[in-house]
């Protein structure tokens, strides 16, 4: 009986984790570039040598907030471009990084328009592309630190 309530769980939890992700593009990463908080030009054309994080997130996110120190650690080992999404202006999001400590690339979505050219309908949803730009890996919601190096490292190899 434990074990057809266990594929009973398992069975819901898939069918959410699928719901979730039906809207997020696959295959070759979307165009996206502008200029970062920080002031600098970003493009992913930058990143195509190795596997790259690009992150979808929001101020008003609590998810995000706990979420905020694995990605910050990853950043120190690997690409991470962050997207604060409908998180208000430049200024605002700059102010934000700074109250926080994020010192990450992070492009202001101010309208959403950027989360919506990769299908992203809730935060924080994060990609992981390999070395030529295509999407190895999506995830929407809290995500472990341990898991997001794991999916960079298998996305360096090529693997899925």
């Amino acid at each position: 009986m434990r074990s057809v309530v266990a594929l009973g769980v398992m069975a819901v939890l898939l069918g959410m984790r699928v719901w979730e992700q039906r809207d997020l593009v696959r295959g070759a990463a979307p165009a996206l570039e502008g200029t970062t908080v920080q002031g600098d030009k970003l493009s992913l054309a930058h990143f195509r040598a190795r596997p790259l994080l690009v992150y979808f997130w929001a101020q008003w996110c609590g998810v995000c907030a706990l979420q905020q120190g694995a990605i910050a650690a990853v950043a120190a080992d690997w690409p991470v471009v962050a997207i604060a999404t409908e998180s208000g202006d430049v200024d605002q999001v700059r102010a934000y990084m700074g109250e926080h400590g994020l010192e990450m690339a992070v492009l202001a979505d101010e309208d959403g328009a950027l989360a919506r050219r990769y299908g992203v309908r809730g935060v924080p949803t994060l990609f992981v592309l390999d070395g030529a730009g295509r999407i190895r890996f999506t995830e929407v919601g809290y995500t472990t630190g341990a898991g997001l190096r794991l999916r960079l490292w298998w996305a360096a190899r090529g693997w899925r």
